[in-house]
């Protein structure tokens, strides 16, 4: 595992999932409780979106009280850029990739897989964005006990908190005695508008932001050069895949017979 111990921080603001969507990322960031939070961690997916070099210059201005975790989709970016990947996971991706600068792709590039933290009421807290073992392996609110043993197996005994993104879907459940949260997505949630986001220490609270979605909407139609922007805006900042969907079309790569894919051809993780 490529963690990263560091000295024990206040409370903790989780953002995951950004997915290049400004406006969500402006709205949880003027939330009082992530301005007055001491650390603001990144589980993944910050960039791949229709405004990734943006998101990326908006968070690195936060300073050192952002700690960033890589993506699947950081990853993948950094592969498009590079010419490392001819397929791409959805059609906006090799866009985002273009709009990044050299230095924004080598510092995506740089990016560790997952981090510890010592938080106040929950101990030593890891940090990834799937799994702590795979950046696009699937767990959910409902994953079998037997799914929970596979992924916590190399995990070191003393972590009793697991905070991950990937599947845009808030939840916080007991796994084996250990905690598991997931924030949900700021910037393409699954089940209900708002940029989600979580509050750690000493409880766990999730919470969502509500912000102006037709504003925000416009905003990118006006703001972003993808060719499809209208489409892709009103589809995901609206939440149009229901929790539903998306645990109908995760749920094969968790162990379990296939049906659709949320959105098909539109929603990711």
């Amino acid at each position: 595992m490529n963690g990263r111990p560091s000295g024990e921080p206040g409370r903790v603001a989780v953002l995951s999932d950004i997915h290049g969507v400004l406006p969500a990322l402006e709205a949880v960031l003027a939330e009082p409780d992530v301005a007055a939070a001491e650390r603001i961690v990144l589980t993944g997916d910050i960039a791949a979106g229709p405004q990734p070099r943006e998101v990326v210059e908006l968070l690195r201005a936060q300073g050192d009280r952002v700690l960033w975790v890589a993506g699947n989709a950081d990853r993948e970016l950094v592969e498009i850029r590079r010419g490392e990947r001819t397929r791409f996971p959805d059609a906006i991706s090799p866009y985002a990739a273009r709009q990044l600068t050299p230095g924004q792709v080598d510092f995506l590039d740089s990016l560790p897989t997952s981090l510890t933290l010592t938080v106040p009421g929950h101990g030593k807290v890891f940090f990834c964005h799937a799994t702590p073992r795979d950046d696009e392996e699937i767990v959910l609110v409902d994953s079998r006990p037997a799914r929970w043993t596979e992924v916590f197996a190399d995990l070191d005994e003393d972590i009793r908190t697991v905070v991950c993104g990937h599947t845009h879907m808030p939840y916080a459940r007991l796994a084996h005695g250990r905690l598991v949260v997931n924030p949900g997505s700021v910037g393409m949630p699954y089940g209900r508008p708002g940029a989600h986001w979580c509050l750690l220490g000493p409880g766990t609270d999730l919470r969502v932001t509500p912000y102006d979605i037709p504003a925000a909407t416009a905003r990118l139609i006006a703001e972003c050069a993808y060719p499809d922007i209208a489409d892709w805006a009103g589809y995901h900042l609206n939440a149009r895949a229901s929790d539903e969907d998306a645990l109908e079309a995760f749920g094969p790569r968790d162990g379990r017979t296939r049906v659709s894919e949320p959105g098909e051809g539109r929603s990711r993780s």
